[in-house]
């Protein structure tokens, strides 16, 4: 499908980009080789410096959600056993 991710790290970087209002992807150049990669949040603006600390925050935010829901699922499973 055109504009589609091509991998699922991808979408998270859309999420992301999303979460933050910041553009990512299109034209690339890395290591002097030029990529044209889908474009994630078209409406977001530009990254800037600062973006950096606020996607790491996010990151973090996200991970403790993550390992919450996961305590709490298994603390339910073993609720369920008992």
């Amino acid at each position: 499908m055109p504009g589609r991710a091509s991998s699922p790290p991808a979408s998270a970087g859309g999420s992301f980009a999303g979460a933050l209002g910041v553009r990512l992807g299109g034209t690339l150049s890395y290591g002097g080789r030029v990529e044209n990669r889908p474009v994630l949040n078209a409406s977001g603006r530009s990254v800037e410096t600062a973006d950096v600390e606020r996607a790491a925050r996010l990151s973090r935010r996200v991970s403790w959600l993550a390992l919450g829901v996961c305590v709490a699922g298994r603390a339910l499973l073993r609720r369920g056993k008992s």
